[in-house]
């Protein structure tokens, strides 16, 4: 049985392959393309819709535990060039 996984931008539950993780390095919230990268991840829809969704509710804080803002300027650029 695959595993299910909840969108943090449209709170949507989905199967892990149709999400991608993001996770916070200094402040900054970077793609996981490969799902192994160390520490607390979040789940999203591979849509730019969700991502917006996502930072417009502040989603992404509040699911990585991290306090203060958060810089997701390179997961906004990523999703705008590829759709």
């Amino acid at each position: 049985m695959e595993s299910v996984r909840t969108c943090v931008g449209c709170r949507a539950r989905a199967p892990r392959a149709a999400l991608v993780r993001v996770v916070a390095i200094d402040s900054q919230v970077v793609l996981d393309e490969r799902g192994s990268m160390p520490g607390r991840g979040a789940w999203v829809h591979r849509t730019h819709e969700c991502v917006d969704a996502a930072i417009r509710r502040r989603a992404f804080g509040r699911a990585l535990r991290v306090s203060g803002s958060l810089d997701t300027q390179t997961l906004q650029n990523h999703f705008q060039r590829n759709g």
